[in-house]
């Protein structure tokens, strides 16, 4: 989620308590994946389900609440930036933290995955500006998309239709290849080495769904899908973006060193 909050996090307690979530006993040897939360009620979701399964644990972060990030990536397999209701342009310190450590995975060439708001964070430290929709639009709910050439080389079966919730996009950043484009935002997926930005939702479960339109309701902004066709257009396109998504996670922690994958299985 990339929607700027009316309460902007005001009277937020410090999260209480973090733990790796355990992955399966059999794959103990594979390295954890960071991931960087933005709420205490914030979730991997789906894309947390996606590398569970694959052996990995877990290592949660939420920097808002104080939580550091690691100098360097040697002991994680990937990180992900997810998604969030403030702005990759607010000035609060752990924003700009945040955007400034995606130097460390672009740098030390490790698996790189940022949602919505963490895409526009990679885009913001590649240089590319973070900008609301020039005529207020938005995108909430499920909207098509179109995947480039490159795209499908990466990873195919693309979904149709992807899950939305964001007033803001992104440019493409200098050096990056476009991987899938849409209409009212142009980018909506690229490739920087090994670093992708998404600017849908492929992590959003039913619950997850669920939660959004309830406790942050539908906005009245022009482009914003009505509550019941976030449910009835996920019956439909949800089964397609679950297997993608899985395929891409596949591929993308492969993206690790060759070097780092021995010594974790070791």
């Amino acid at each position: 989620m990339s929607f700027r909050s009316s309460k902007n996090g005001e009277n937020v307690l410090p999260f209480p308590g973090r733990r790796a979530l355990a992955a399966a006993p059999t794959q103990k040897s594979l390295l954890p994946v960071l991931i960087v939360l933005h709420q205490e009620s914030s979730t991997p979701g789906r894309v947390g389900n996606a590398l569970r399964a694959l052996g990995h644990t877990l290592d949660l972060r939420r920097p808002r609440f104080g939580d550091p990030l690691p100098e360097t990536l040697d002991l994680h397999a990937g990180a992900v930036i997810f998604g969030g209701p403030m702005s990759a342009n607010d000035s609060d310190d752990y924003v700009r933290r945040e955007i400034d450590w995606i130097e460390i995975p672009l740098r030390e060439q490790r698996p790189f995955l940022g949602i919505c708001l963490g895409a526009q964070m990679l885009a913001k430290q590649l240089g590319a500006p973070v900008a609301p929709h020039p005529e207020g639009h938005t995108q909430i709910g499920y909207y098509p998309i179109h995947p480039t050439e490159a795209g499908h080389a990466v990873c195919p079966n693309w979904p149709d239709h992807v899950y939305h919730w964001h007033r803001e996009g992104f440019e493409l950043p200098a050096g990056a290849e476009l991987l899938a484009e849409g209409d009212d935002f142009p980018v909506q997926a690229f490739q920087c080495g090994h670093a992708f930005g998404f600017q849908f939702h492929p992590d959003v479960t039913y619950a997850m769904m669920h939660r959004w339109t309830t406790r942050c309701g539908i906005v009245e902004s022009p482009g914003a899908r009505a509550l019941h066709s976030h449910f009835a257009d996920r019956a439909v396109h949800d089964v397609c973006e679950r297997a993608w998504l899985k395929q891409f996670i596949d591929g993308w922690l492969k993206r690790m060193p060759m070097s780092i994958m021995s010594e974790a299985a070791e």
